[in-house]
């Protein structure tokens, strides 16, 4: 018996009841695994039922302004992946008649879908005959043949692709990519692999060789970057705060923010929230005290997000290098979509207002 027939009749029996798991609709199985890129399942699972109440349809989301759906995605991060998901709406109701197209090939040319993307919907909603590798595949598979080389570099991945394609079940490719993907998820976890449980652990030659703690091999990542960010809470006589919608384009793009930005090198945090909300919305402001501390973890840095009160000494603001400013009440605030760090700022300010400036 194939180790592909030994896993799909595990999946069968145990595979997760997950709610885009009820139906091949194109639309949920491409949210899905949209949402699911870099996020566990047991997050995701909220967000998409939420989602689908607000846009149950693909043209419901394509009609939505996009500030709302940035709103519905908060909280799940990397920001890129929900404007993607609107560009891609709107290019699938307008463009292709309301029809993702059921080639890996047609879906590569849509907004945010990449190969994995294209070849999970492609085989989970069509049916069609498309691999996919994702990192959960990519451990199974670095298990299976006790692959000592380094899975991140480019030559390796593709040897890997070769070999979901080969493996690839021809009768099943949907259940059988989204069965690789489970048992990566629940057994052949990165820690700690409950191999006894594993329904192909007869062809594993890591398990054979006791080398699954050593695989995949991947390149220690460098360091993660730190830097100090100043924000201005920037008030005004009606108890109004000020805030900025950043570019589109960018980290966090499209969202609302308390404005500043970062500190340069021997840069003092004040000094630095001068220069930045005269460079962003041309006004020039009284910096006062220090309102909260924020620690946030991007992927590939982290921050130290410094709040401070502030009142405008002269200008009135532009949109220089913002798309958008507004003055709101902070009763007002949570009809925003803001980043996690800005969210933490605006919890500091629930739980001590009237501690202006």
């Amino acid at each position: 018996m194939t180790f592909q027939t030994e896993l799909l009749q595990w999946y069968d029996r145990f595979a997760a009841p997950l709610p885009w798991r009820t139906t091949a609709d194109p639309y949920r199985v491409w949210l899905s695994e949209i949402m699911l890129q870099q996020t566990q399942v047991e997050t995701v699972i909220p967000y998409f039922e939420r989602f689908l109440a607000a846009y149950p349809t693909v043209q419901a989301l394509a009609d939505a302004p996009l500030d709302d759906v940035l709103k519905q995605w908060e909280g799940l991060g990397y920001y890129s992946r929900a404007r993607n998901l609107h560009r891609t709406a709107q290019r699938v109701a307008h463009d292709l008649n309301g029809q993702f197209p059921h080639t890996v090939d047609g879906l590569l040319k849509l907004p945010g879908i990449g190969r994995y993307t294209a070849g999970a919907i492609s085989s989970i909603a069509f049916g069609q005959a498309a691999p996919l590798l994702d990192g959960n595949v990519i451990r199974v598979f670095a298990r299976l043949t006790d692959l000592p080389d380094d899975v991140t570099q480019a030559a390796v991945k593709d040897r890997l692709w070769d070999l979901a394609e080969e493996w690839l079940h021809p009768e099943r490719p949907g259940d059988y990519n989204q069965a690789l993907m489970e048992l990566g998820r629940v057994v052949c976890k990165p820690r700690h692999p409950v191999c006894a449980d594993c329904p192909i652990q007869a062809h594993c030659q890591a398990f054979a060789h006791s080398t699954q703690a050593e695989r995949p091999v991947k390149t220690p990542r460098p360091g993660t970057p730190h830097y100090d960010v100043a924000a201005g809470m920037v008030w005004d006589e009606a108890g109004r705060v000020l805030i900025a919608q950043r570019p589109l384009d960018g980290l966090l793009g499209g969202l609302w923010e308390f404005p500043g930005g970062k500190a340069e090198a021997g840069e003092e945090l004040p000094d630095c929230l001068r220069r930045e909300l005269q460079e962003e919305l041309g006004i020039e402001v009284e910096v006062g005290e220090l309102f909260t501390v924020v620690q946030h973890a991007f992927t590939h840095f982290r921050i130290t997000l410094h709040a401070f009160t502030c009142r405008i000494a002269q200008g009135e603001p532009r949109a220089l290098e913002v798309r958008d400013w507004k003055w709101v009440l902070p009763d007002e605030l949570s009809q925003y979509s803001f980043g996690k760090a800005d969210r933490d700022v605006i919890k500091a300010l629930e739980s001590r207002r009237g501690m202006l400036f």
